[in-house]
């Protein structure tokens, strides 16, 4: 039997919750930056306990899809993250991510520090300053609350289920536009 322990050693490790769609998509882009150490998919900002992933879709619970983040703070900023978050979903649709329609898909940010909160609505100021989208940014910023580990299927979703349809035809096209935009911050092992 092996035992093989993690140590992070002289890294800065933070945590944040982004919800901005479906779990599986957000997953599988936050998975190739440097610096993040392990994403989770899961639920968090509703009212029921530990609810599973039906109940969730339903929207009874109140849970937005959410992945949680570990990162090295001193390999990738904060400010980086939300421009990745920003950039990969539309965060001026209320409860909706493309086909997907609910309170399960409302764009999140459950933060753990003032810093977070008050960088969080900063990056949104500039944004919307800056006019970067054509409608009002409607992503909420809100203390985290419990985060809900989803069901195992759903961990590393598009890592072990390349050939699914979805995988191939919404979340390879995703990565790929990724990709072409954040390449300097992509693991270099993944650009092989």
């Amino acid at each position: 039997m092996v035992v093989i322990f993690v140590i992070y050693l002289n890294m800065n490790i933070q945590k944040i919750t982004f919800g901005n769609g479906c779990f599986w998509c957000t997953e599988a882009i936050f998975q190739t930056l440097k610096g993040v150490t392990s994403v989770t998919s899961g639920y968090m900002g509703g009212h029921t306990f530990n609810p599973s992933y039906m109940e969730v879709c339903n929207g009874d619970t109140g849970h937005a899809e959410v992945i949680q983040l570990e990162y090295d703070a001193d390999e990738i900023s904060f400010d980086e993250l939300l421009l990745v978050f920003f950039r990969t979903h539309n965060p001026t649709t209320l409860n909706r991510q493309g086909n997907d329609i609910g309170t399960q898909y409302r764009s999140a940010i459950f933060y753990y520090t003032e810093e977070q909160r008050e960088q969080s609505e900063a990056m949104i100021k500039r944004l919307t300053d800056e006019k970067v989208f054509d409608k009002p940014i409607v992503t909420e910023v809100t203390p985290a609350s419990e985060f809900y580990k989803a069901e195992g299927y759903h961990q590393n979703y598009y890592a072990d289920n390349p050939s699914k349809s979805y995988c191939a035809f919404v979340i390879q096209p995703k990565l790929n536009k990724f990709a072409k935009e954040f390449t300097d911050k992509i693991k270099p092992e993944l650009l092989k």
